[in-house]
């Protein structure tokens, strides 16, 4: 049994709040969290980042993402989309 986490990451920008409910943080966090329990991953942690674009990685939740990563504790990360 291993206590990496899987990461779940969600991203919600300035244009994604014009295509409405189905891009909501909610809507994500709920369709990771059930992947993520439908799949058998455990021990789940989310990072976070709002209301910032995509086509930057100066972002602190993918910032503390990538360095969680780097340190070893993250066994899987899981987005909605890229």
């Amino acid at each position: 049994m291993t206590d990496k986490i899987t990461a779940l990451y969600c991203r919600l920008s300035q244009e994604d709040m014009l295509h409405g409910e189905s891009n909501s943080f909610t809507n994500q966090k709920a369709i990771l969290s059930k992947f993520a329990a439908d799949n058998g991953f455990r021990n789940t942690k989310f990072y976070v980042d709002d209301g910032i674009s995509g086509t930057t990685f100066e972002r602190p939740g993918v910032k503390r993402l990538l360095e969680d990563a780097k340190q070893g504790v993250i066994n899987t990360i899981l987005v909605k989309d890229m």
